[in-house]
Parts: C-alpha cells; structure tokens; sequence
C-alpha cells in the first residue's frame, strides 16, 4: 500500500464520521438554549443577601426591612435579657435613686463596678473621710452601700485596695483638691440639686 492511498483511506474514514455526526450538531445552540431556559437558577444565600441590598428600589426596600428584622431582634433580645437580670420595674433590682428613711434622711446608693478588687470603700465628707465599707455579697464585681444622708451637697471618692478613685461615673460632678479628684453628689434639696 503506498502512503497516498493510506491518507485517502484515513480522509474518507473521517468525512464519514463528520457526515454521520453532523446530524446530532443540527440546531444544538437552539436545543442549548431551550433547555437552560427551562432550568431556574439557584441562589446561594449570598446572592439572596446581594439582591437584598442591591442599590435598586425594590433593594432599598429589603435594606429597609434587614435594618428594621435587626432592631426589632435587638428590642426583644435587650428586654429579655433585662428581665432575666432582673433589671425591669416589677422587679426588686438595685435603684439609683435615693429612697426616704424614716428620720428624713434619703438612703443614697453607692455602686461600684471593680472585678479584680479585694476591699472597696467609700470615704466622704458625710463620714469624716472614714472608710464605709462596700460590699459585694454575690461576688459579681460590683461593690454596693446603702448611707443615710440628709440633704445637701456631698464630696466623696473610693478606696479601692487601698488607692483612692475620686472619678465616680454616677457622680453629679467632680472637684479636685491637692492634686485628686473627688465627687460630689447632691442629695434632696441640696445645693445644686
């Protein structure tokens, strides 16, 4: 066999492979195109996320409503969490506000948050910059004393192990005298009150 008539036996195979196919390629772009027409994309919950907050006015309307699903989440997560801390107003929690005891005076409520503290007190003009202990009976970290004080203008700071904090967060102002701070609390109709 000379190499002429191997390469006409090899063209003749494969044009007769390409007619017998040719029949299936027939109209495939339109077969391709009906049958991806039929079939749905499915959205990640990325692209649901993505046509959420697309910048489109149907967009600004799922923004809208992400926004307003995570405050009303926020709401009830903070009311629970208030009525298992107890902090609602049907329930016995710590109060801020001075209470009336029977002499006149107003029970007046230090509090101080200090976790890693072993010994808080509070020392003021209202017991001759004598310590008043604090206590921290749950061992929760926040140091609490009920003091009787009748109305008036009050200066006062902490001991905390030993190192005084004149900066009370709760306090109605601060003054500074021989280089510490102190504050000042005004109780009933005292000045400033």
């Amino acid at each position: 066999m000379s190499p002429n008539s191997i390469d006409d036996i090899l063209r003749d195979a494969l044009r007769q492979e390409a007619a017998e196919t040719a029949g299936g390629l027939a109209r495939l772009e339109e077969r391709i195109v009906v049958e991806l027409g039929e079939r749905r994309p499915r959205l990640r919950v990325s692209d649901w996320l993505r046509q959420l907050l697309a910048p489109t006015r149907g967009g600004r309307i799922g923004q809208l409503s992400v926004v307003g699903a995570t405050a009303t989440i926020c709401l009830l997560l903070g009311v629970f969490i208030a009525n298992q801390a107890g902090l609602t107003n049907t329930s016995p929690g710590i109060r801020l506000t001075p209470t009336l005891a029977e002499d006149g005076n107003q029970e007046v409520l230090f509090v101080l948050p200090a976790l890693d503290a072993s010994d808080v007190s509070v020392v003021g003009n209202f017991n001759s910059w004598e310590p008043t202990a604090l206590e921290d009976d749950d061992n929760d970290g926040i140091w609490t004393a009920s003091i009787p004080l009748s109305p008036g203008r009050y200066e006062y700071a902490f001991v905390i192990d030993g190192r005084w904090w004149g900066q009370d967060p709760l306090a109605d102002e601060y003054v500074q005298s021989f280089g510490e701070y102190s504050s000042v609390r005004y109780v009933g109709g005292g000045d400033g009150a």
